[in-house]
């Protein structure tokens, strides 16, 4: 297994993100995308009480911790791939959390499909973040995901994403505070995402041309 070369550190902020094996789409079905989000959510504790799948049998046997591994200020699933921006709260914070989420979703996914075969391509891939500018990109870049892709025409009709949750500002999993204290109001973010909707579409249709 390769070295990962970002080292975590506290309080910093960083893309997290990973691809499925040969490109599958392993993200399509919604019980699979509710499955994946639920994992989402139980591992962001710092110590679960058991595993998910013995929890969601029954889940007003235990305590959740409220203490988090890290906290997520976006996110966007996607059919063969998946985007967080993550910063770290403890720790090992972040090794943990994407552990505990990819081993778990594999063993489901594969049990479930019958496969023995990787799920995904590799250990996750991330990036640290360096500066306000690159963080303000990411949180457009991840919510204009889908339109991009040409799964829907607004980044509000996806669900598999934080942008409505940026809107109507339920933070229960997510903490945007970082983003949206930039912006006046929830309008002038979405207006900050909308107006780059088709430059991000006609880029992504050239970039073999200028990525070489």
């Amino acid at each position: 297994m390769p070295r990962r070369k970002t080292f975590f550190t506290e309080g910093e902020y960083y893309h997290i993100f990973n691809r499925s094996a040969f490109k599958q789409p392993i993200l399509t079905k919604k019980s699979d995308l509710t499955f994946f989000h639920q994992l989402v959510q139980y591992y962001l504790q710092v110590k679960p009480p058991i595993k998910f799948s013995y929890y969601r049998v029954n889940p007003d046997r235990f305590k959740i911790d409220t203490k988090r591994l890290v906290t997520i200020i976006s996110y966007c699933y996607m059919p063969n791939h998946f985007h967080f921006t993550l910063r770290q709260e403890c720790t090992n914070g972040i090794q943990k959390f994407m552990q505990k989420i990819l081993n778990s979703f594999s063993h489901y996914y594969k049990l479930k499909n019958k496969i023995k075969d990787p799920l995904f391509e590799s250990t996750f891939k991330s990036v640290h973040i360096e500066s306000n500018e690159q963080l303000l990109h990411l949180s457009r870049y991840h919510h204009l995901n889908p339109v991009t892709a040409y799964l829907v025409e607004q980044p509000e009709d996806y669900e598999y994403s934080s942008y409505r949750q940026y809107l109507v500002k339920n933070y229960s999993l997510i903490d945007p505070s970082i983003v949206l204290n930039q912006f006046r109001s929830k309008q002038e973010y979405a207006k900050f995402v909308i107006n780059r909707k088709d430059y991000q579409r006609d880029l992504d249709k050239i970039k073999h041309l200028i990525m070489q």
